[in-house]
């Protein structure tokens, strides 16, 4: 579905919540995880279950390490009497572009996005080596941080990003996130404090690399007047597309990332000087460098003031966080126009760009 035309119906997240990003959630199982956050973002519109037309979840079973963990979760949402429901084994982010496109069929007004994600409760490294190419990659059980690793080391020899580059992401980002309530992951510091680090991947440092997290995340989208009466200033979704590359890692270039740059230009970026604000999805210090670039980003424009994955890493519901990060910001008036990103996969394989703005178009 093209995400541009006078056809398209204007469609905002008019609330957002998330639970506090934490290393271990080992208490919790999928219905705590997810009720917390649900409920508050319904409480924020005066919303119920049953006057929200549309409700879908992202998230992963072998995260979190039992089959059809999303269907259990829906008992934090209440699916009595019953509601029009639908699961994505995905970040929420790409959840969200779901609900997108059922908004845009006009017979709902309303839909409800939320993500979980439990990390700690498995062998992450193992668990994401299984969707590497079964015949060549797979069975070398290469870990995310093993691939970033490459992928930095490539990018450094190439002279696409630099150490001290990665240096100052890194500081920023945990420095930002520090100052956010609800991570619990990271600490303020400098770059001359990340650049002593010793290595823990050759050449990524630990502040290079974002912490894993547990928690969940929703967002209630709302199409035209529906989302003006939720809320005083939605932040309206003006694009939104994803793109994908080769499944196989060694046949694409890892020093920059072109489907990134394509579903930037597929959203409607247009003029970079016009982005006030980023949140990137970028769980390694190099990936924020090569995103801002295929995004085309100007050195003004305020990079992850959240503290993006960098700060809290919580696998499936990162993306769906930078785009609520990013849409309260516009709501609250610190920028008119932002850009939220997701990935997922190895390397940056796959990523999704929406665009949001103050005002309808």
């Amino acid at each position: 579905m093209s995400t541009t035309g006078s056809t398209r119906r204007d469609v905002a997240v008019v609330a957002y919540s998330q639970t506090p990003f934490v290393p271990k959630a080992a208490d919790h199982n999928e219905v705590e995880l997810v009720m917390p956050a649900v409920h508050d973002v319904l409480e924020r519109t005066g919303l119920d279950s049953q006057r929200i037309g549309f409700t879908v979840s992202g998230s992963n079973d072998y995260l979190m390490g039992q089959p059809f963990s999303f269907v259990s979760a829906l008992d934090g949402v209440g699916a009595w009497p019953p509601i029009e429901e639908s699961h994505v084994e995905m970040d929420g982010a790409w959840a969200l572009y779901e609900a997108w496109v059922r908004l845009q069929h006009g017979d709902i007004d309303t839909a409800l996005v939320y993500a979980f994600g439990k990390s700690s409760s498995g062998d992450l490294g193992r668990v994401l080596s299984l969707q590497l190419e079964p015949y060549t990659t797979q069975p070398l059980w290469p870990e995310p941080d093993h691939l970033a690793a490459i992928q930095a080391r490539l990018c450094l020899e190439g002279g696409v990003v630099t150490h001290e580059q990665m240096a100052e992401v890194a500081a920023r980002s945990n420095t930002n996130g520090f100052h956010n309530d609800a991570v619990a992951t990271s600490t303020a510091m400098t770059a001359a404090e990340v650049a002593g680090q010793a290595m823990a991947f050759d050449p990524l440092r630990p502040s290079d690399i974002g912490p894993v997290a547990d928690g969940a995340a929703a967002i209630v989208l709302a199409a035209g007047d529906t989302a003006r009466d939720l809320s005083d200033r939605p932040a309206w979704i003006s694009g939104i597309a994803h793109r994908i590359e080769s499944h196989a890692i060694g046949t694409r270039d890892l020093t920059t990332s072109a489907s990134t740059r394509l579903a930037a230009q597929a959203a409607g970026v247009g003029d970079p000087a016009s982005i006030e604000l980023a949140e990137l999805y970028a769980p390694y210090s190099h990936q924020e460098v090569l995103l801002a670039e295929a995004i085309g980003l100007r050195a003004s424009a305020d990079i992850n003031p959240s503290g993006g994955a960098l700060a809290a890493h919580p696998l499936m519901v990162a993306g769906l966080a930078r785009i609520g990060e990013a849409a309260e910001r516009i709501t609250n008036g610190d920028a008119d126009r932002a850009v939220a990103h997701a990935t997922a996969g190895p390397c940056l394989q796959q990523n999704l760009v929406a665009v949001l703005e103050g005002t309808a178009r």
